[in-house]
């Protein structure tokens, strides 16, 4: 539902309805060789699935988008379309660029409200294919792989399916009902997802790669690195925070004011949920500045229109607690200098210059560590990512990944987890089949 008043935290645009939808997709130019969907990592025929959507033909347009793109709902939603098709749109230069992201929430929302069944399973090949990790990339593989026949089981060590649109996507964005839905669509194809089991603790690895023909690891990444400042132990975990915020918000810890240490997308969807329910006063800490940041610029802008204030090139060093309680973030300014490993400028620390920042409550949302997963089975790395080639081969013959767990280079977003998925899973179906024609 939109946001409102009684539910800050809803979704925050409504939904289309008919005649806006229509209206919207009678604007498109439907143009040849569309910028829109070269700019779509997917490669959606966006033009494709928004005329179908003018001729009032829903199923066939959420069949289109499916057809690219398995996490259709969930990247209507979350994909960063300003950056994507919409910044591509051939109307953005003069005009308003057609609401593509809202247009594919349309035709998506209507196949499962509807529950439309879009796609049926292929016919039985014979292979299995385990998928570690049921977020968008393992759900995609694991869906194009049912799609063609496959045998697919999908272990995912969280209680629930659909990684971060599940848990680490605030609902303002993505509700848990839309990421749990596609769960069910992928398991509706014959998946079988089990969950709350771990690979390398409920499942030996040698076990697990004895028992099927090829393994697409779709792991995300692990946990938030520590500050190493003291007082640590008083500040919130960013994703636990955005968790809470999702799945039980009534116990979601309430501030007046509230640092918020980091400049990503997570980190600004931290203060969003932090100004949506009640805090006067919402600080971004950052160690570089604006430039740097790892946000998106829209994103950016609209955390500022939230009423958040930044604190550029402030190094937290320490929490200040009184009485057992959070009362402020200590920092101390820092400077740029030359660029370090990320090929940022690095901050250096100005000494004697400490601050105080007023809280009484504080979030980190600095990153997170690489998964463990690689050092279990064995797998080549880069910079603690899993290496992998153009079709997300690992070092390993038969073992594949996609998703953040790859992401060295490049942005790292639900939509690419999912064209991973999406590439791996062709792959997969390739090598498994030219085993048992014996080419």
């Amino acid at each position: 539902m939109p946001n409102s008043a009684a539910n800050p935290l809803g979704e925050q645009l409504p939904p289309l309805t008919r005649h806006e939808a229509l209206v919207e997709a009678n604007r498109c130019l439907y143009c040849y060789d569309a910028p829109c969907t070269h700019a779509c990592p997917t490669h959606i025929n966006i033009p494709g699935f928004i005329k179908k959507i003018a001729t009032d033909n829903l199923t066939g347009s959420a069949r289109t988008i499916l057809e690219s793109n398995l996490m259709g709902a969930s990247c209507a939603r979350v994909c960063p379309v300003e950056e994507l098709c919409e910044g591509a749109c051939v109307l953005g230069s003069e005009h308003k660029p057609i609401a593509i992201g809202r247009l594919q929430r349309h035709a998506m929302d209507y196949v499962y409200e509807k529950q439309v069944k879009i796609f049926p399973r292929g016919a039985e090949t014979g292979r299995r294919v385990a998928v570690i990790g049921a977020g968008p990339a393992g759900l995609s593989c694991a869906g194009e792989l049912a799609r063609r026949g496959h045998a697919v089981t999908v272990f995912e060590k969280r209680q629930l399916g659909g990684g971060l649109s599940t848990y680490g996507i605030i609902a303002l964005r993505e509700p848990v009902g839309v990421a749990l839905a596609e769960v069910e669509m992928i398991a509706g194809l014959g998946v079988v997802i089990r969950e709350g089991v771990e690979v390398g603790r409920d499942i030996p690895v040698a076990e697990l790669i004895g028992q099927f023909d090829a393994v697409f690891i779709g792991a995300g990444l692990g946990s938030t690195p520590a500050l190493g400042i003291p007082g640590e132990e008083h500040v919130l975990d960013g994703l636990e925070y955005i968790e809470q915020s999702k799945l039980t918000p009534d116990l979601l810890p309430r501030a007046e004011s509230m640092v918020v240490i980091g400049a990503g997308n997570t980190a600004i969807d931290c203060a969003t949920v932090a100004r949506r329910t009640g805090a006067d006063q919402v600080t971004m800490v950052y160690r570089r500045t604006a430039r740097e940041m790892t946000a998106y610029p829209h994103e950016y802008e609209f955390v500022k229109n939230e009423g958040v204030v930044f604190e550029f090139l402030a190094q937290p060093v320490a929490v200040q607690i009184v009485d057992g309680q959070v009362r402020g973030l200590e920092c101390v300014r820092a400077e740029l200098t030359d660029a370090d490993a990320s090929g940022r400028p690095a901050p250096q620390i100005i000494p004697g210059s400490n601050f105080l920042i007023r809280a009484d409550c504080i979030v980190k949302a600095i990153g997170q560590r690489k998964t463990g997963i690689a050092g279990v089975m064995g797998l080549e790395t880069e910079r603690g990512f899993i290496k992998v080639d153009k079709e997300r081969r690992t070092s390993v013959p038969g073992i594949y990944a996609g998703g953040d767990c790859v992401r060295a280079k490049g942005s790292a977003s639900t939509v690419m987890a999912a064209q991973d998925g999406k590439i791996a899973a062709a792959a997969i179906h390739t090598e498994l089949m030219a085993e048992v024609t014996g080419g």
